[in-house]
């Protein structure tokens, strides 16, 4: 349990520093505009930083609004006291916000933790919340709900997890990094994933076997729509502002729209397990109720129970990619002067078009998929 939730707060961690990554890439853009002796005399939260570590808020000694360049900007003067790194125990005094714009939530109080960058040139800014806390209780609840109610299973299905995370992170990313090809590391991959995560969570039984075929035919046929609607909708893979970071990088040489197929796979990959293995399972059920029961009987059956499962899974897909993507539906509210065709049009949207509908049918197609499979091979008759 230990090295499970070591890997999944160093899983944990990178997201939480991804804005502040996200920073320094505009900082590093930046640069090339930039006369390197003004750069240095650039306010703290505009310079690269060197080194990250945690502090706590120990005095509020100044707060209100300045006028920079015409326009109000809060800030605060603060003191506090840095928690973690070589200098852990230090005290400083900075100021928070003024140049860089703040709005209210932003604000930091006394007693607070928050993530300290500092620069080169020895000054220091608050980058961030310090939020690992609070996220690995959620964690917690997490695991404690898994093990209390679905006990060794559980435990096998974290086990699983881990191992998923450990193939995305320890092979797919560096591979893609390195400059191998996007698609082929994610197929190999996902088939890592799909065929020892599945036998890990569920066991080495018939069941699970079918439903692991199931999972990489289906699987297969979405990646076949995936280039092809990629192709069709002539996307490049840069319709998004983390790509748009990447391609400032000059280490790195990625295929962006082989990177796209392979969020593609990922994310379809995510949610076949569960029609697959449901349908599998169910078909299964069925045949342990009544082995007489006809291979044709079975797939009537056990496909009456997939259509329910295609209703509710297909809502919840989709819910789950527009949660995702508010920012995008109040885009659409806002008045301007480009028509909602246009906008439409976008590659920004055509891409999470192209990501939702194709995983939905992936969806969809699971489901006689695996349910025929489930009958041909689990009948007793």
């Amino acid at each position: 349990m230990k090295k499970i939730s070591f890997l999944l707060v160093a899983v944990v961690s990178v997201f939480l520093l991804g804005g502040v990554v996200n920073v320094s890439a505009e900082v590093n853009s930046l640069k090339e505009f930039i006369p390197s002796d003004q750069f240095q005399a650039l306010p703290a939260e505009l310079q690269q930083p060197q080194s990250f570590s945690t502090g706590k808020i120990l005095e509020i000694i100044k707060e209100g609004e300045e006028d920079i360049f015409g326009m109000k900007q809060k800030f605060q003067n603060v003191k506090l006291q840095l928690t973690s790194g070589k200098e852990s125990g230090k005290e400083i005094s900075l100021k928070h916000g003024g140049t860089v714009a703040l709005d209210a939530n932003q604000l930091v109080h006394v007693g607070q933790t928050v993530v300290i960058a500092k620069t080169g040139e020895g000054s220091y800014f608050i980058a961030d919340r310090y939020r690992l806390p609070s996220m690995m209780l959620a964690l917690l609840l997490f695991v404690l709900v898994v093990l209390y109610f679905a006990r060794l299973k559980g435990v096998m299905s974290l086990v699983a997890l881990v191992l998923s995370f450990t193939v995305l992170i320890g092979f797919i990313v560096p591979f893609i990094v390195k400059g191998y090809s996007p698609l082929i590391v994610t197929l190999i991959g996902s088939f890592l994933i799909a065929v020892i995560g599945m036998l890990i969570s569920h066991g080495f039984t018939r069941r699970t076997m079918v439903a692991v075929i199931s999972t990489l035919a289906t699987l297969a046929i979405a990646i076949g729509l995936s280039v092809l609607f990629v192709e069709l909708v002539q996307l490049f893979g840069a319709g998004s502002e983390e790509t748009a970071y990447l391609k400032l990088d000059p280490t790195l040489h990625i295929n962006l729209k082989g990177l796209l197929l392979s969020g593609i796979i990922i994310g379809t990959l995510g949610v076949l397990d569960d029609v697959t293995m449901t349908q599998v399972a169910s078909v299964d059920e069925l045949v342990k109720a009544n082995n007489t029961l006809s291979r044709s009987e079975l797939y009537r059956r056990g496909l009456s129970i997939g259509k329910e499962h295609i209703a509710s899974v297909v809502n919840t897909l989709v819910l789950a990619y527009a949660g995702a993507s508010m920012p995008l539906f109040l885009l659409f509210t806002r008045e301007s002067t480009q028509p909602l065709w246009a906008t439409l049009n976008s590659e920004f949207i055509a891409q999470e078009f192209v990501m939702t509908f194709i995983g939905s049918v992936a969806l969809v197609l699971g489901v006689p998929i695996s349910t025929y499979l489930a009958a041909k091979y689990l009948s007793k008759k």
